[in-house]
């Protein structure tokens, strides 16, 4: 349990945990995707150490009230009994999918109050609109606290609105009197403020406008509800949807009905998406000899990757994906598959080597060169390059080149400055720059174009990237029919190339692999050839149906 969607060795999480609480973090809310509390144990027990609140999470998943799912009264009360017993100081239920209904909350919260010594808080989002009634049948059942947001940020798949909350809290004609001492016009307040910074952000605004009662049938949470539309856009699928949720039912009941949060979640909308993107159902793809080559995701959390639900998953489910149900003679992929599994209830990152944290600094430092000047790491930088190695390397260097654009107002940093426009940016007290943009050129071949502007009344020109042209070369397309020329499946990014021109490759070899919304598909070769050039470089942007590889099946071996 960290922030990334990977197992990293133990000696990470504590180092991270407490660099987080030096940094500022009061109250830490640990949960695991599939409530296996064997998985929360270290970073609770680190969060612990560093003095500050502990708050240990139960993602609710289901129907309370259904006798046919897992999720019963008992399953939550079992859960919470033994999270108490880990030593932390809250326990929270986690609604991420909006799923928890007011009776179901009322009878969760009556029943763990009645339970725990310790208090109980409640998170929940909005997606299904249910949200502020359910805040409020749990604060009648005796809730300690709920999250809910301001109002400008509020609804959908966020949380719950707090002006409207307070309101009806606020209620004299309310039983239980459980008033709240917040005040309601600061808030409003609080609230005009972030309106002005969300239309800041409109260019990025979720298509997820309104309530959606469909998420009772397929249960994604409410980060992934928005986020799987816009991947679906991006694959070409945007008028699939309701094949996608669908098949994201389907996927979670051969799963054996799991807790659906992220990382899991990520899983199952992966496989919902590759399914609809290839034309087959989910039964057709699980099928023994169907063929259908699985994400990497989806066998990484069957190996116990991401740890291990209650009754663990479906055996059948797992020798399928893993491969472990092959024909006898191909010995070799068996054994493979067996010894990348995990046993069953062992703790994925308790098999990782510690990290020498110095080789790390060092390792970092080395990658960033001249954008250092010779500055050690300092620990928080550290800590962020433990996560997200790639993404901090990234962040330092466009920092070194671009400066500290925190400075900019929102809408200028994502949309630019008009010609003819001027702006103040203070960088730091006392220190302020006077920007006044003259005109911008034409954009060249390459999609570049120059700026011409002024910087504290001296005359300055830039060449920069022009987004608002289609820049770059338009890359090479597959010629239909050609069974040599392998394309891309969707629009994406390449991501790591895992074959070399000239190499013979069989049918069914890894070529390369294309990521697009945190989606990571592998592109393989479907005939036995020699690969007679690789058209694309990593990083690259590529669109449906451009070529990636050429293959030459004529040459001998």
């Amino acid at each position: 349990n960290a922030v990334g969607y990977t197992n990293y060795p133990d000696n990470a999480v504590r180092f991270f945990i407490g660099q987080a609480a030096k940094e500022g973090v009061d109250l830490f809310r640990i949960f695991d995707c599939l409530n296996w509390i064997e998985n929360m144990r270290l970073a609770i027990d680190a969060a612990g150490e560093t003095g500050k609140l502990v708050e240990g999470a139960i993602c609710y998943s289901g129907d309370l009230f259904d006798p046919s799912r897992r999720y019963t009264l008992d399953y939550y009360l079992t859960l919470a009994r033994e999270l108490e017993r880990t030593g932390v100081h809250i326990i929270a239920i986690k609604d991420m999918a909006g799923l928890l209904r007011p009776e179901s909350a009322r009878a969760l919260i009556g029943a763990l109050k009645e339970t725990l010594s310790v208090p109980v808080h409640l998170h929940t989002h909005d997606t299904s609109g249910l949200g502020s009634a359910t805040v409020l049948a749990a604060v009648e059942a005796g809730v300690d606290a709920f999250d809910a947001a301001t109002d400008a940020l509020s609804g959908g798949t966020s949380q719950p609105c707090l002006g409207s909350l307070l309101a009806a809290l606020n209620d004299g004609t309310r039983k239980g009197g459980r008033a709240s001492s917040l005040d309601l016009a600061a808030v409003r307040q609080i609230s005009l403020y972030w309106e002005q910074v969300r239309a800041g952000y409109r260019a990025f605004e979720s298509e997820q406008r309104s309530s959606a009662s469909e998420v009772f049938e397929h249960e994604m949470p409410g980060g992934q509800l928005s986020n799987l539309k816009e991947q679906a856009f991006a694959l070409g699928l945007a008028d699939k949807w309701l094949e996608i949720a669908e098949a994201y039912t389907a996927t979670n009941r051969l799963l054996g009905d799991i807790v659906k949060v992220t990382p899991s979640s990520k899983v199952v909308g992966d496989v919902a998406l590759m399914t609809v993107a290839r034309g087959v159902s989910v039964r057709e793809a699980f099928a023994e000899g169907s063929g259908f080559v699985f994400p990497d995701s989806l066998s990484d959390m069957l190996r116990g990757g991401l740890g291990w639900p209650q009754g663990g998953f479906p055996e059948a489910v797992r020798k399928r994906v893993l491969a472990e149900g092959v024909a006898k003679e191909d010995g070799k992929k068996r054994q493979e598959a067996k010894k990348a599994s995990l046993k069953v209830g062992e703790r994925a990152s308790a098999t990782l080597a510690a990290y020498d944290l110095d080789a790390k600094r060092a390792e970092a430092e080395h990658a960033l060169g001249s954008v250092l000047a010779g500055r050690r790491l300092t620990d928080s930088q550290l800590a962020s390059y433990l996560m997200y190695p790639q993404v901090f390397l990234e962040f330092m260097r466009s920092y070194e080149q671009y400066g500290p654009v925190e400075c900019l107002p929102t809408s200028i940093f994502f949309y630019g400055l008009a010609a003819g426009s001027n702006l103040s940016v203070e960088i730091e007290r006392g220190k302020t720059l006077e920007i006044s943009c003259q005109a911008l050129g034409q954009a060249d071949e390459s999609g570049r174009v120059n700026v011409f502007f002024e910087l504290n009344g001296q005359t300055r020109v830039i060449t920069t990237e022009d987004r608002s042209q289609s820049s770059g070369a338009l890359r090479r397309k597959v010629e239909i029919g050609n069974a040599q020329h392998v394309g891309s499946p969707m629009r994406g990014v390449v991501g790591k190339i895992l074959a070399e021109a000239g190499a013979r490759v069989a049918t069914g070899d890894d070529l390369l692999t294309l990521e697009a919304m945190k989606i990571e598909t592998v592109v393989k070769a479907e005939v036995d050839a020699v690969i007679a050039e690789i058209v694309v470089s990593e990083n690259d942007a590529v669109d449906t149906g451009d070529l990636l590889v050429v293959l030459d099946s004529d040459k001998d071996s």
